[in-house]
Formats: structure tokens, sequence, C-alpha cells
């Protein structure tokens, strides 16, 4: 895997990810071996946190459960997921929260970033931020 280190191509990725609504399947992740996230933290399967391959690590996003309405705040921890068609993994606690148990599986969510890091330590507000 090609990791970038160029800060210019990271903030613009920053900028944008902090403008768009994402909608799509989520999953359920199970918990945690006491395995390391990405950004270096234990995962907590009763906090509410995410994996997301798209949003940088550290952004706070409200994630919204289309059948339900139910929403909650989560926290890019990790990347992932690794399956086709999904867009951002949810801690056991958080899925539960928002309505989706854990026979349900996946779910389809609306993503709006809330504030999203940047390379030079600054926070972009996201979609959500005015909307709450």
């Amino acid at each position: 895997m090609k990791y970038i280190r160029d800060h210019r191509v990271l903030a613009t990725v920053a900028l944008l990810a902090a403008a768009v609504v994402f909608v799509g399947v989520v999953s359920r992740t199970p918990p945690p071996a006491k395995s390391a996230a990405a950004d270096g933290t234990l995962m907590d399967p009763n906090a509410d946190n995410a994996a997301s391959k798209t949003l940088p690590l550290g952004t706070t996003a409200k994630v919204t459960n289309v059948e339900t309405g139910q929403s909650a705040q989560v926290t890019i921890q990790d990347r992932g997921p690794y399956v086709k068609g999904r867009i951002i993994d949810l801690s056991p606690a958080t899925a539960l929260e928002i309505g989706l148990s854990r026979h349900d599986g996946i779910a389809t969510l609306v993503v709006a970033p809330i504030e999203v890091p940047l390379p030079d330590g600054g926070v972009k507000q996201g979609a959500a931020a005015s909307r709450d």
C-alpha cells in the first residue's frame, strides 16, 4: 500500500471529505481482540468509533440510519471496511445506538462529517457541523 505524505494532497483530501455527505451500506464490526486501530489506540467496542477508508483518521461524523432515523456521532479511528460496497464499519455500541442489531449486520446510513482534521493541525468544519 502506498501512503500519501504530501501535506498539500492530504489537505485537499480533508477539505473534500468535509464537504461531502456519504450515503451507503455500513456494517457492524465484531468486538476486536484487543487490537490496535490505525490511529494507534485500542479499539473499544463500547465507544462511538468507526472505520472508514475515505474519511481522515480523527474525523468526527454524524451517522444516521436511513430506516430508523436514529443517529450517533462517531470518531474515525481505523481503516476499513474491506468488503466491496460498504462505506463504513461501526463499533457494536454505535450500531446498537442507531438501531442496527447484531442480527441485522448491515444497513443504509447517511454519514455526514462534523469536523475533519487537517494536516497542519487545524480542523475543517464538515457538512453536518451546522445542521444540528
